[in-house]
């Protein structure tokens, strides 16, 4: 694709990712995180949480400052240069399907050393979108709501 339609792209897409709408709902995620300068994965524990879903996306609101977090933490306790993700999953069978499929990964085929982080370690720290996110939002909706009814009441 050209830098034309790059930008079309993306001046389509930035309202509909900058007002969207977000769902509060219990969450469970982990970290993982690899430094290409060492060959030990970091790995934190399941932790239960709630988290802001973006309602048609599903997305986790504001998923790479999670991420940014662990980096953080890690960085503090000396890890030089960590590469973190965070995971998450709406169900706890999923996440430890996730959990387990990760671990197999570093541990057994890559041949990482594992250091698992307990919650008293590290642990998330729930972020929200702001208030005028939400407003945007509620009055989007109700001037959805407001045509909607005009639309019906027309027929």
């Amino acid at each position: 694709m050209k830098l034309k339609h790059y930008i079309a792209l993306i001046a389509i897409m930035l309202p509909y990712v900058m007002f969207a709408a977000h769902k509060k709902t219990p969450l469970f995620m982990f970290g993982i995180a690899t430094s290409f300068n060492d060959s030990t994965v970091y790995i934190t524990e399941i932790q239960q949480t709630e988290g802001w879903l973006e309602e048609k996306t599903g997305f986790l609101y504001s998923r790479d400052n999670y991420s940014y977090q662990l980096r953080d933490n890690l960085k503090a306790a000396g890890v030089d240069y960590p590469t973190c993700v965070t995971v998450f999953a709406k169900k706890r069978k999923d996440i430890e399907k996730k959990y387990v499929a990760m671990k197999k990964n570093f541990i057994t085929k890559r041949g990482y050393s594992a250091k698992f982080l307990s919650t008293s370690d590290f642990s998330y720290t729930v972020l929200t979108p702001d208030e005028d996110t939400q407003y945007k939002d509620k009055a989007k909706k109700v001037k959805k709501t407001k045509k909607k009814k005009a639309a019906k009441e027309g027929e």
